[in-house]
């Protein structure tokens, strides 16, 4: 799995763009949450998603963005979160122990 930081929120344009070519997925996490750590790490060990880009941002040093992402996709902030970006909307989102790289294949499907 080849995660690709989401560090300005100019990058929500971007993949909001290219979500119209494939779909996006943007994993939310906190670095001092043991349940973030652990989904994090499932997910990667997990993940056969590989025609999916992937954009994990880090909570802490990058709030804002997790702001605009809830502001621009109308879903309340969670973490850990996961959100699935299709034809620039929202088409699935998880958190907690919620998250599944098996749902996540059923909302791209």
């Amino acid at each position: 799995m080849h995660w690709i930081p989401l560090i300005d929120e100019k990058q929500l344009d971007d993949i909001i763009a290219a979500s119209f070519q494939k779909p996006i997925a943007i994993y939310k996490h906190s670095t001092r949450c043991s349940v973030s750590v652990m989904v994090k790490r499932g997910l990667e060990m997990d993940w056969n998603l590989d025609t999916i880009p992937a954009y994990y941002l880090d909570l802490l040093s990058y709030r804002p963005i997790s702001n605009r992402i809830a502001q621009l996709f109308g879903i309340e902030h969670e973490s850990p979160q996961l959100i699935l970006v299709k034809d620039g909307k929202a088409v699935y989102h998880a958190s907690h122990e919620s998250i599944s790289v098996d749902d996540l294949a059923s909302a791209v499907a």
